[in-house]
């Protein structure tokens, strides 16, 4: 009996799922560090970094454990007002220009 036939379906079986799951990982990961930078008030792109073979993951959480939040600085900009005046208008998004006329 030849079984090399089974053996080779149930083995690209095996590849194609150990495959979609190891994607599913990887996107899950991707979506939750984007969560999270968006939180801090960082870019949600920075969360790419993750597909750096090898040291993305340490990137993104060496920006987080160590770098200022944007969010910190809103926060303490609104904690800075007098209470009862009005809210500081906010921050425009990093990477964008602000033009004064």
């Amino acid at each position: 009996m030849d079984h090399s036939g089974a053996a080779a379906g149930f083995l690209a079986t095996l590849i194609l799922t150990y495959t979609i799951v190891i994607f599913a990982i990887i996107g899950f990961t991707i979506w939750l560090y984007w969560r999270i930078f968006d939180k801090a008030g960082y870019n949600g792109a920075l969360s790419l970094l993750n597909l750096v073979p090898g040291v993305g993951q340490l990137i993104c959480i060496i920006i987080l454990a160590f770098g200022r939040w944007p969010i910190e600085d809103r926060l303490a900009a609104t904690y800075a007002q007098p209470y009862g005046s009005p809210p500081p208008p906010p921050a425009p998004p990093p990477g964008t220009s602000v033009m004064t006329t």
